[in-house]
């Protein structure tokens, strides 16, 4: 089976950390989720080897694995002299100590078509992972995408998933998820063997928003001010992600300067009742199809200050 670059999927070097790896995930999983990408073929199969990308780069055990082995995995497979990790229990077919092995198809049999991991991935990683499953053959731990809009990571939300075979789960969002959060639904993921199932893990694309931008709780938008608010001062409204709100700004106010709104930022994940900010950029907007008094006005003004001519 294929090598995959997982460094050359995101786009990072081999030396980039872990803030670089989460950032280059962000930026692709937005471009390329099912649910944004135009072409549909192209995003879900590029959606898949991010995530996949992702999940080796992101864990540093199993980074550390494929760093140890990159290109030369599959002679490593066939020497079984790989250090540690014991190539020859993980031959296809083999289930090491009675553990169940994990592949796409168990994923397909649960969602259908579309496994977020590649037959690479799960020969690579997968046998090993199920050592980790108790002898009582509780089930495997799965992934599902989610992709909401950023009001609805500000209010919250519901998803029904439809699982082939199985019945349909209303999923409850709660507010202040960001990209990468995970959602565990316990006990939904695989069933067991005459154990218990494991858990179905949501993880969260929230998509980029035209009037705002996301810094962690923190929103950033720009408000447009007119040119005589701005000179005199007075009230402007602030779009928010939910609603509208009104705050004065003082005299001579430039553009460029920044409003902070407390509390009407994004909510914080796990802690109800608190918010991060909003700040608001200023841009003074100037006046146009000026009457002949208007422009005399000026005129006038500019004779005053002869300095900024």
């Amino acid at each position: 089976m294929e090598f995959k670059d997982y460094y050359e999927v995101l786009g990072v070097p081999k030396d980039a950390d872990e803030k670089a790896i989460k950032a280059a995930y962000r930026k692709l999983a937005r471009k390329y989720h099912p649910d944004v990408c135009a072409d549909k073929a192209e995003g879900e199969g590029r959606f898949k080897e991010v995530n996949e990308a992702y999940e080796v780069l992101s864990d540093k055990e199993k980074r550390s694995k494929y760093d140890q082995f990159g290109a030369d995995w599959q002679r490593a497979q066939q020497s079984g002299q790989a250090g540690d990790f014991d190539w020859s229990r993980y031959q296809a077919g083999q289930q090491p100590g009675g553990y169940s092995r994990y592949t796409t198809e168990d994923l397909q049999d649960l969602f259908g078509e579309g496994a977020p991991f590649s037959d690479f991935f799960t020969h690579l990683f997968g046998a090993q992972a199920a050592q980790a499953q108790p002898r009582a053959g509780r089930g495997r731990d799965i992934e599902q995408p989610v992709v909401v809009t950023l009001a609805e990571a500000s209010k919250g939300t519901t998803r029904r998933l439809k699982r082939q075979g199985g019945p349909t789960i209303e999923a409850k969002i709660p507010p202040g998820v960001d990209n990468g959060t995970r959602m565990r639904l316990k006990g939904q993921g695989m069933p067991g063997r005459r154990g218990q199932p494991g858990d179905l893990w949501l993880v969260m694309t929230v998509e980029d928003d035209p009037s705002f931008a996301r810094d962690g709780n923190d929103l950033h938008t720009r408000i447009q001010v007119p040119l005589y608010v701005a000179m005199l001062g007075g009230e402007v409204t602030v779009p928010l992600v939910e609603g509208r709100a009104k705050t004065k700004i003082p005299p001579e106010t430039q553009s460029g300067c920044e409003l902070r709104l407390k509390g009407q930022g994004m909510p914080v994940y796990g802690e109800p009742g608190k918010r991060g900010d909003l700040y608001a950029t200023i841009e003074v907007r100037l006046p146009c199809r000026l009457s002949e008094k208007e422009r005399a006005l000026f005129r006038e003004l500019a004779k005053l200050r002869p300095e900024e001519k």
